[in-house]
């Protein structure tokens, strides 16, 4: 499979509601998952609701005057060194009760190029690494608050550190400053916290 992120942006003078990103895909590709990452990540992948022939919509909400990013994996089948082809179309739209929709004029296409150089296969986009990065701060927080409730001390401690590494290694500030309620920060650059013993008041 090969992970792709695709900026949408659109501007619009008043709020709009119920927009969805709609993905049409050719034939022999699959979607395997779809995110919003940026202002909020939050996953999309199980809201899908099929807007007919190899296309489906994801509810996003309402927008304004706003900029969204999402990170799209798609799985294409494979393909000769040299050759390229559409993986998937995204648009932005808003479903009509009649059936038909209102299309808001944003569109990206999602290209895969089939490559023998290392270098090229192996980099990540920054964008996805960072957002990649940002999703999993956000599933190992959880965790480490779970298993904190729960009473696994020394489980809570691994994912909460690995909370705190992610969030000194990306600048995530404000992250950082929430996390130092739970934990005793020794090492951020290595993720060797202590957990405390009461959480501190926001």
């Amino acid at each position: 499979s090969a992970d792709f992120t695709q900026m949408m942006e659109t501007a619009m003078g008043k709020e709009v509601a119920d927009v969805a990103l709609r993905l049409w895909t050719p034939v022999g590709t699959e979607i395997k998952f779809v995110k919003q990452v940026a202002p909020t990540v939050e996953e999309l992948t199980g809201r899908r609701t099929e807007a007919g022939p190899r296309a489906g919509d994801y509810p996003t909400g309402s927008w304004g005057d706003e900029s969204r990013d999402y990170h799209v994996c798609v799985e294409v089948p494979s393909a000769g060194v040299g050759q390229e082809m559409l993986a998937a179309r995204v648009s932005l739209v808003v479903p009509q009760g009649d059936g038909g929709v209102h299309n808001l004029g944003a569109q990206g296409l999602i290209k895969a190029v089939w490559t023998d150089d290392m270098v090229a296969s192996t980099r990540i986009n920054a964008q996805v690494a960072h957002y990649t990065g940002q999703a999993e701060l956000a599933q190992v927080i959880q965790q480490g608050l779970d298993l904190r409730k729960s009473g696994d001390v020394d489980g809570a401690t691994a994912k909460l550190g690995r909370a705190v590494q992610l969030a000194s290694a990306s600048g995530n500030a404000d992250t950082a400053k929430l996390l130092a309620k739970v934990v005793d920060v020794v090492d951020a650059a290595a993720g060797t916290v202590r957990l405390k013993a009461r959480v501190e008041e926001a």
